[in-house]
């Protein structure tokens, strides 16, 4: 997935986004998250000295494991009440806003792409267990602590 060269107008949403099932805030997340996705290969392929991929492209697994820890570090251990209350509950609702966001023209799927890419990649309650969320807090805080350590 990738996003579109051409992005339509946000003052008047494709019919297809507006009669999905999903907030407006869900397609945001998700063509925030792909971007952070795509960064994020790209700067893991430059930390180890690898060919850099197409910047622009990746895969429907790749897009939901970067959607999980895009939403752990934006919402911590809310990203599961989160993502509920946008009405997505396992990686499959990850494909359908994309294919949606596909047929308003604001991303592009290269022919190998399929919204099979987007069956079950991960099990949303493992994936956001209890132990997860710690550890996303964890990681989350002990920056600050260490930082308020080196100042004192």
């Amino acid at each position: 997935m990738s996003l579109a060269a051409t992005q339509s107008n946000p003052a008047h949403p494709h019919p297809a986004l507006s009669e999905s099932p999903y907030p407006e805030a869900a397609f945001r997340f998700v063509v925030a998250g792909l971007q952070f996705t795509t960064e994020r290969a790209c700067s893991q392929h430059l930390s180890e000295g690898l060919p850099m991929p197409d910047l622009r492209h990746v895969t429907g697994q790749q897009l939901c494991l970067g959607l999980r820890e895009f939403a752990l570090e934006r919402y911590g251990p809310l990203a599961p009440s989160v993502l509920r209350h946008w009405n997505i509950h396992r990686t499959e609702d990850f494909g359908r806003i994309v294919y949606l966001l596909i047929e308003a023209e604001q991303l592009a799927r290269s022919a190998d792409d399929t919204i099979d890419d987007f069956h079950c990649v991960y099990d949303f309650q493992e994936a956001f267990s209890d132990s997860v969320l710690w550890s996303s807090l964890v990681q989350s805080v002990a920056p600050r602590v260490a930082a308020r350590t080196v100042r004192a």
